[in-house]
């Protein structure tokens, strides 16, 4: 998961809200099945935008007040930001299609 940055509450403004480039923000648990299928995909997407978007991963389980934040009521949630905005919500597993077209869409 090189290209994958694990984050935390005091990191989050910083790192996403903060970040000259687009940030994808993947929110789960590890517990969660869904979470870990789309963990390869979210990593394969992060390979191919590299340099052009941040992509960071965030335990809801270990930072509840960034899942209470921003409403997170299923996961996997992937939160697209550009400029400390949200531009785009996908809510359970995604295929990488859909993930790509998303984040090309902020580019």
């Amino acid at each position: 998961m090189a290209n994958v940055q694990e984050i935390n509450a005091e990191e989050f403004d910083t790192e996403v809200i903060n970040s000259p480039l687009p940030v994808l923000v993947d929110f789960w648990a590890p517990w969660c099945n869904p979470c870990r299928m789309v963990a390869p995909i979210v990593e394969r997407v992060a390979e191919r935008f590299a340099g052009r978007i941040k992509v960071v991963k965030v335990n809801i389980d270990e930072n509840v007040e960034l899942a209470t934040r921003f409403g997170i009521r299923g996961i996997p949630t992937l939160y697209l930001f550009r400029n400390g905005q949200i531009m785009q919500e996908l809510v359970g597993a995604q295929p990488e299609a859909a993930l790509v077209q998303a984040v090309e869409k902020v580019l």
